[in-house]
C-alpha cells in the first residue's frame, strides 16, 4: 500500500472501551505501516543514487575516450554525426538523471519532514487528548470519593445517635426494672 500524508493526516483510530485512549494494536499497526512507506522511499532513492553515479560513470568513461581520440591527434569533435548525437544523448541523460534524482531526493526529505511532523502533531493532539480525559477522570473520581466519604461520615453520625438513643433507651428500662423489683419500704403504704 502506498502510503501519503494525507492518509496519516486522515488516519482515525478507534477507541477502546475498557479503557480512555486508543487501541494500542491499531497505533502500532499504523505505525508499521508508516516504517514500511519510508523504508521503500528510502530505499527507492538509494536505487536512484546508485543509477545516477552508474550513469555518471558512463559519461565519465564517455568523455574520457573522447579525450583519449584528441591527444592521439584525432579531432575532439567526433568524426560522424551518430557520435555527436550519442555524446548529446548522453550528456541529456546525464542531466536528466541528475535533475530526477534531485527532485526524488528533495520529495524524499519533504516527505519525510512532512510525516515527522505529521506524527509530533498527532502524538501532541493524543498526549493532550490523554491529559484531558485524565483531568475529567480525576476530577469524577474526586467527586465520587468527596461524596463516599460525606455518606461514610453521615453513617458514622447515625451509628453514633443510635447507640447512645439505645444506650438510654436500655438505662431507662434497667431503672425501670429496678425500680418496680424493690420493695416498697414505706410503711404507710400498705
Amino acid at each position: 500500500m502506498a502510503l501519503t500524508a494525507e492518509d496519516i493526516v486522515n488516519k482515525r483510530f478507534q477507541s477502546t472501551k475498557f479503557r480512555e485512549g486508543y487501541d494500542q494494536d491499531e497505533v502500532d499497526d499504523f505505525l508499521d505501516e508508516v516504517v514500511v512507506e519510508m523504508r521503500r522511499v528510502l530505499a527507492e532513492n538509494e536505487d536512484l543514487t546508485q543509477k545516477l553515479a552508474a550513469s555518471e560513470a558512463r559519461i565519465a568513461e564517455l568523455q574520457r575516450s573522447g579525450g583519449s581520440q584528441s591527444s592521439v591527434g584525432v579531432s575532439p569533435l567526433p568524426s560522424s554525426g551518430d557520435d555527436v548525437v550519442e555524446a548529446e544523448n548522453a550528456n541529456n541523460l546525464l542531466q536528466l538523471a541528475r535533475r530526477l534524482h534531485e527532485e526524488h531526493v528533495r520529495e524524499g526529505i519533504q516527505k519525510r519532514d512532512e510525516l515527522i511532523a505529521e506524527g509530533h502533531a498527532q502524538a501532541a493532539r493524543i498526549v493532550q487528548e490523554a491529559e484531558t480525559e485524565h483531568a475529567a477522570a480525576k476530577e469524577r473520581l474526586d467527586a465520587e470519593r468527596k461524596a463516599a466519604q460525606s455518606e461514610i461520615d453521615e453513617l458514622k453520625s447515625f451509628e453514633r445517635e443510635y447507640r447512645s438513643s439505645l444506650k438510654a433507651f436500655i438505662n431507662q428500662q434497667l431503672q425501670g426494672l429496678e425500680s418496680s423489683s424493690q420493695p416498697d419500704t414505706n410503711p404507710e403504704g400498705g
